[in-house]
């Protein structure tokens, strides 16, 4: 039924993904699906923001975030799932749309956050944007 399903991870919120990646690897192996971790960097060039970044900003923590994530990977996914991981750039949920249609993947699962943050009640939930855009199912985990 799936073939290749997403796990959004925020790797500084254990939340993100402490209920949702077994239930993940759980259909991986169900289905005999991948598994395509993703985490989003945020744009740190856009003009507003980046003029108080060093130049070379960007370029170390896209590195820093690689190392994490491949660690996250080690530690956290068994070696019997087929896995891959990607990082894109950009606000989550545009990020997690942008890196569903690039993978072709056919099921996002991601978890809902219980505690709000104000930057919830300013944009929105991340998973609530991504169920309303995303052109595949989303399973959100609680």
């Amino acid at each position: 039924m799936y073939s290749k399903i997403m796990l959004p991870v925020d790797l500084n919120e254990e939340a993100s993904w402490s209920k949702a990646l077994p239930t993940a690897l759980t259909l991986c192996r169900t289905f005999g699906a991948s598994l395509h971790v993703v985490t989003v960097l945020p744009d740190y060039r856009m003009p507003m923001v980046g003029s108080y970044f060093p130049k070379d900003f960007a370029k170390k923590a896209h590195a820093a975030i690689t190392d994490a994530l491949h660690d996250f990977i080690k530690e956290k996914v068994p070696e019997d799932i087929q896995v891959q991981s990607v990082i894109v750039n950009g606000s989550p949920w545009e990020g997690i749309i942008k890196a569903g249609k690039k993978l072709d993947v056919d099921l996002i699962v991601m978890a809902s956050h219980t505690k709000r943050k104000f930057v919830d009640y300013v944009l929105g939930p991340n998973a609530e944007h991504v169920v309303h855009h995303s052109k595949v199912s989303v399973m959100i985990v609680r």
